[in-house]
């Protein structure tokens, strides 16, 4: 019996495998460049960071030029206005400062709403923010201290961005050799059957695993030594995986292919 439905359709599905390696190589070409970007932004991430962690308070001239010193400077004022708000769906103790006051803390600050400032400053009372460049840093009240966010801290997570496009790039360029085998084996009158589909949960490990090993790495190192280890960390889980997913993709090729006729 011949499976004349199957050889009709080997030359269009050989067709179509090798349109699928086509996109999968432009894809690929498109996370490289993607990946090339997110790099160039971490250098001067880096040094954003350690400037900000060289930072020491401002003294004489340093701080009568105030915010445009590169140091931690003082800013005092009167709250105008201190209220539990909503920042998204999250709760925040919103603290105002009664004008004039000098940028950057002429903004809205948001406080922890449980922490021990959101139980202690009230409208009319004297606060200490420093701030370094144009991000404020804390704020302090009667010996109490909170840290603000948005510091300088985001070298780790293009770092990860990076990390996320490389390892997307190799699993797109896997795609292309994929897409081109089984492409030969159609055309061969071979059968292919792929032992591991890319499915969600691979999908999903592609991000989560890079974005994880930066989040850990940030926690724990600083600066150029955070970015060194990210890549360390994710190199003993990336480059074992892609090895393992190229031997399995080629263990998976038939070493002899069965007949189509019966």
């Amino acid at each position: 019996m011949v499976l004349d439905t199957v050889e009709q359709s080997a030359p269009g599905r050989a067709r179509r495998e090798r349109m699928r390696a086509v996109a999968w190589a432009l894809l690929g070409v498109v996370l490289l460049a993607f990946s090339v970007a997110m790099s160039l932004l971490v250098p001067g991430r880096i040094a954003e960071e350690q400037a900000f962690l060289d930072a020491r308070p401002c003294a004489g001239a340093q701080s009568a030029r105030g915010t445009a010193a590169d140091c931690l400077h003082t800013i005092r004022g009167t709250v105008r206005s201190a209220e539990v708000a909503k920042s998204g769906k999250a709760d925040v103790f919103r603290v105002r400062l009664l004008a004039p006051v000098p940028a950057p803390a002429d903004r809205p600050m948001d406080l922890d709403s449980d922490g021990e400032l959101s139980r202690l400053i009230e409208p009319g009372d004297q606060v200490e923010v420093t701030t370094w460049r144009d991000v404020r840093v804390s704020v302090s009240h009667d010996g109490v201290s909170e840290t603000l966010p948005g510091l300088p801290d985001e070298a780790t997570m293009f770092a990860g961005l990076t990390l996320i496009g490389v390892w997307a790039t190799m699993l797109a360029f896997i795609a292309v050799f994929g897409s081109a085998r089984r492409a030969r084996c159609l055309a061969a009158g071979r059968p292919v059957v792929p032992r591991v589909p890319f499915g969600m949960a691979k999908g999903l490990a592609v991000v989560v695993v890079p974005l994880t090993v930066a989040y850990f790495a940030l926690s724990v190192w600083d600066a150029w030594t955070a970015v060194g280890m990210t890549v360390c960390i994710w190199a003993l889980i990336a480059l074992p995986a892609t090895v393992a997913a190229l031997r399995w993709d080629r263990d998976g090729s038939p070493a002899s292919a069965p007949s189509l006729r019966t």
